[in-house]
């Protein structure tokens, strides 16, 4: 998330909506949800996109996600620091933990917004201005079930070439996640007119209310 002199906007494929409406009927609505089996009270799951800031911001704007904190995932405690995590050496991802409520939003919306909105799933370690191992996309289940439904749908992607480039994303199970420095959680909320937030997370949010309004916290 360091600043630099340019800015690539995040593409995302024009046949996603049209794909997403034909396939998927729960990511337009949050009142018609997939049936499911009954459900625990809460699930986790830990998100890695790019800046943590804006897949923070993007999935706390999300009926039935009761928490998202930013973090670091897939390296070691001893070195879960920003300082460190910023050089790309340590084997972490800037990550989100998602606590949700699967009977209020469903695993599958989450993946939906992941995937469609929140990040591009085509780049290689690195994400829009940010780049290196730390910025990469990352799917890091805590269930089985998590597992099935992601690679399904990343399959589905793929099959009806949502996008223009292949998914990169991993899935991966989730070993640890290692909450960040205080001054990073709900930075965007609390720094509506940084520079970067601007210029590379604001686009993601307005995404969101176009895309999913159903899904976002105060709309009817």
């Amino acid at each position: 998330m360091r600043m630099q002199s340019f800015y690539r906007p995040l593409l995302f494929c024009a046949a996603a909506l049209v794909w997403l409406a034909s396939v998927s009927p729960s990511s337009t609505s949050a009142a018609t949800p997939q049936p499911a089996a009954p459900t625990a009270a809460s699930e986790k799951v830990v998100f890695a996109g790019g800046c943590f800031w804006g897949i923070e911001a993007v999935f706390e704007s999300l009926k039935g996600v009761t928490s998202a904190v930013s973090g670091y995932s897939g390296g070691s405690a001893a070195n879960a620091h920003y300082e460190i995590v910023s050089s790309g050496t340590t084997g972490h991802a800037e990550s989100v933990e998602v606590t949700f409520n699967p009977s209020v939003i469903t695993y599958q919306q989450l993946l939906e917004v992941f995937f469609l909105v929140a990040h591009d799933p085509t780049e290689l370690n690195r994400q829009g201005p940010d780049e290196g191992s730390q910025y990469r996309s990352v799917v890091f289940y805590t269930s089985d079930a998590q597992k099935r439904q992601t690679d399904a749908y990343i399959a589905q992607l793929t099959q009806h070439k949502v996008f223009d480039a292949p998914i990169v994303t991993q899935v991966v199970p989730l070993v640890a996640f290692y909450p960040a420095e205080a001054y990073h959680q709900h930075f965007a909320q609390r720094n509506p007119y940084y520079p970067y937030i601007v210029i590379n997370d604001d686009p993601k949010l307005a995404h969101l209310h176009q895309q999913f309004p159903d899904l976002v916290k105060g709309k009817s």
